[in-house]
C-alpha cells in the first residue's frame, strides 16, 4: 500500500490543474529497483499513455498510476510534500526499493552479492571503480574481479584485506577469505597508481 499524505495531494493537484490536459494523472515507478542505485521516478502521464498494467490509486481530484513491474518494490512507500521557504519540497520514502536483506535461509551467494552491491561497490564507485564476484568455493572463500579505477590500484591489496575481507567475514557467516582475481599489471586509469 502506497500512502500519499494530504499535502502532496494538494501539490499534485495544483499542477496538474496548470497542464489543462483531462484525465491527466501521475505515474509512479521504480528505476533500477533491487539494486544501491534504485531511486523512484515521478511523472505526468495522459490517459493513453497507460499501458494497462499499471495499479491505480484513486485520490481527490486525481489519479495515481504506479507501474506494474514497479508493485514490489514501492509497496510501504510514503509521498510527501512539505511547504518551506524556497516552496517546498517532495519527498518519497520507498524502504523496499533496493531490496530487503537476504535473510538467515539465503544461500551464502545472495548474502555475499547483496553485501558487495548494496555497501562495499557504492564505496568502490566513489573512486570509479567497481568489483564482482566470481565465484565462492566451497571452503567459503570469496573471490573478485575489479575493474574501473580499482583495476591496478595500488591500494587493491589493502582494499580487499582491511576493506571488504572483514566487511563480508563480518556480515555473512561461512566466508573465509577474499582473494582478488584480477590482473592488476595492466589498468586504464587506477585511483592510485603502483
Amino acid at each position: 500500500m502506497i500512502s500519499i499524505s494530504d499535502n502532496a495531494q494538494s501539490h499534485f493537484r495544483r499542477i496538474l490543474s496548470s497542464q489543462g490536459i483531462e484525465g491527466m494523472g501521475i505515474r509512479l515507478a521504480a528505476v533500477l529497483p533491487g539494486t544501491a542505485k534504485a531511486d523512484c521516478r515521478l511523472e505526468f502521464c495522459e490517459p493513453s499513455d497507460l499501458d494497462g498494467r499499471e495499479w491505480m490509486l484513486e485520490c481527490e481530484g486525481f489519479n495515481l498510476y504506479v507501474d506494474g513491474a514497479s508493485t514490489q518494490w514501492l509497496d510501504a512507500a510514503e509521498i510527501d510534500y512539505v511547504n518551506n521557504a524556497t516552496g517546498g519540497q517532495l519527498t518519497i520514502r520507498a524502504p523496499n526499493i533496493k531490496g530487503r536483506e537476504p535473510g538467515a535461509d539465503a544461500s551464502i551467494v545472495e548474502r555475499v552479492r547483496y553485501v558487495l552491491d548494496h555497501e562495499i561497490a557504492p564505496q568502490l564507485a566513489a573512486h570509479g571503480g567497481r568489483v564482482t564476484l566470481e565465484e565462492i568455493d566451497a571452503d567459503g572463500v570469496v573471490v573478485l574481479r575489479f575493474g574501473g579505477g580499482c583495476h591496478g590500484c595500488g591500494m587493491v591489496e589493502t582494499t580487499v584485506r582491511e576493506g571488504i575481507e572483514k566487511t563480508l567475514k563480518a556480515r555473512v557467516p561461512g566466508v573465509t577469505a577474499v582473494r582478488d582475481a584480477t590482473d592488476h599489471s595492466c589498468g586504464d586509469q587506477p585511483y592510485i597508481k603502483r
